[in-house]
């Protein structure tokens, strides 16, 4: 057997077990009681131990050299074996002892945040997390050492492969920039034209359950292969095939409940359209989270908040919950979705103003990797940055620095991702509609089949094929930058 192919297998193994390890933080995330902590952190750990043991094997340096030395067939063999040397270095860089040390830190803070975020007990949780960053920086200069890059550019490339602060920060700086003024702009619009009126509750959760069911239906998600459910964050997890998206619901406003089912659909396409000829390689899967993401605001932001979009979806909303009146009717739903208010909850927040809450944590999880900002000062540097950037302070830390996940499971140099997919979806929207200029009109008829083929053709298919500037220029003609997210913006709330 050929270099190229023992990698295959090997890397399939792995895969696989990477798999089996989503499928069981699913399920810590939705079924499984409090008690069953132990168990699954010993699960989870096993998992990981054994994957890293198979990617730090003594022999697998020397399989991929003579790899590389082989004739590969064609591009994809080609880079699916550059994103195996990519994916042995970030294991090499770490021993077993700080990966199975990892595991067990994120798990047990993950657990105690659960509880910590409801009752505004961040004092609870921060012996815990001092555990997870501590591990994480330990984790974030061994890989930085092996990949040339700063500490935080190590984690960073975990989700955004070759993302570099300096790209970033020139990004962000453009938006940040923009923004102030334009929120302005967007907020004395809003008034001049008046306010939206929420439709008054409750709303069974049941039935906006069944809604939401509905519209992930219109999308395209297929039931036969995922599911939906509920969790305290919501999420897109599973694998190909076997898709699992989870909501949360509060009986005041399906809104919130309706656009997170949206948003995670638009990552589960990105997941069910990839090349399944590919599954279980590296090559086979999503390209990194700022495209991921794209996917999912693409869905949620570029499209379901759209007027074309509304005048489809405010009568199956009026039919679901018996509502009548002005309240319900198009103009004031799509006022109500393309709400703008300087608000606490990242998730929550509207186009104008997310960027903001990205920014934020971006600079914040820099300067605690790099020891500039210590965790006991980060509720009041939160607090801060919120009051510099959106003009507001949260009254206490459960809408503060206890309200994401990320942090306290361990996921650090993720958080510009986000906005980097904002950026990317309205360049992959606008691109998608110079080719198919009837997709808002088909939007307006529950038909997405144009807009999604065009993403499965110009991204899903394509894997970790090409690099995210190499498959942004493929699809829209440049790489990535903020023109048609501002343009986007303008139209919408200018």
């Amino acid at each position: 057997m050929s270099a190229y192919r023992e990698l295959e297998g090997r890397f399939r193994r792995m895969a696989a077990l990477g798999e089996a390890a989503g499928m069981l933080h699913w399920d810590m995330s939705v079924l499984m009681p409090p008690g069953g902590v132990p168990a699954r952190t010993e699960q989870l750990t096993a998992l990981k131990l054994t994957t890293h043991e198979m990617k730090t094997a003594p022999d697998l340096a020397d399989l991929l050299d003579a790899a590389a030395e082989e004739i590969l067939e064609g591009p994809w063999q080609i880079a699916n074996l550059a994103e195996m040397r990519r994916s042995w270095v970030h294991a090499n860089a770490v021993d077993a002892g700080l990966v199975e040390a990892m595991t067990r830190a994120g798990s047990a803070c993950e657990m105690v945040w659960r509880e910590a975020r409801p009752e505004n007990d961040y004092a609870r949780v921060l012996p815990y997390l001092k555990e997870v960053l501590n591990l994480s920086r330990q984790a974030a200069s061994a890989k930085a050492a092996a990949l040339g890059c700063s500490a935080y550019e190590a984690l960073l490339d975990q989700y955004e492969a070759g993302g570099r602060t300096e790209r970033i920060d020139a990004l962000f700086a453009d938006l940040a920039d923009f923004l102030p003024d334009f929120l302005e702009t967007a907020l004395s619009k809003q008034v001049a034209r008046g306010e939206a009126v929420k439709p008054a509750g409750p709303f069974d959760t049941n039935i906006q359950r069944d809604l939401g069911r509905k519209l992930m239906g219109v999308l395209g998600f297929d039931f036969d292969a995922g599911r939906l459910d509920v969790s305290l964050h919501p999420f897109c997890g599973g694998v190909p095939g076997d898709i699992r998206i989870t909501t949360r619901y509060t009986e005041d406003d399906f809104t919130q409940s309706l656009m997170g089912v949206l948003h995670e659909t638009g990552h589960a396409l990105y997941e069910m359209g990839l090349p399944e000829d590919w599954h279980y390689q590296p090559v086979g899967s999503a390209r990194g989270m700022a495209l991921h993401e794209s996917q999912s605001l693409l869905i949620e932001m570029q499209a379901c908040r759209s007027r074309e979009y509304l005048e489809f979806a405010a009568p199956l909303m009026r039919d679901a919950f018996g509502g009548s009146g002005p309240e319900w009717e198009v103009e004031n739903l799509y006022r109500l979705y393309t709400h703008v208010e300087r608000s606490f909850i990242r998730v929550d927040a509207d186009e104008v103003t997310y960027p903001a809450h990205v920014i934020l944590r971006y600079r914040l999880e820099r300067a605690l990797i790099g020891g500039d900002l210590a965790l006991a000062e980060l509720p009041g540097a939160w607090n801060d940055g919120m009051e510099e950037l959106l003009g507001v302070r949260p009254p206490d830390d459960r809408l503060g620095c206890l309200q994401d996940i990320h942090w306290y499971d361990g996921a650090w140099g993720y958080f510009p991702t986000y906005t980097m997919g904002a950026m990317a979806a309205a360049q992959l929207f606008a691109a998608a509609k110079a080719a198919h200029p009837d997709i808002p009109e088909r939007i307006s008829r529950g038909d997405f089949t144009p807009l999604v083929g065009w993403m499965r053709k110009n991204l899903h298919a394509k894997g970790s094929s090409a690099s995210t500037d190499e498959l942004l220029e493929t699809a829209t003609g440049k790489p990535l930058g903020t023109d048609d997210f501002k343009a986007h913006l303008q139209a919408r709330y200018g």
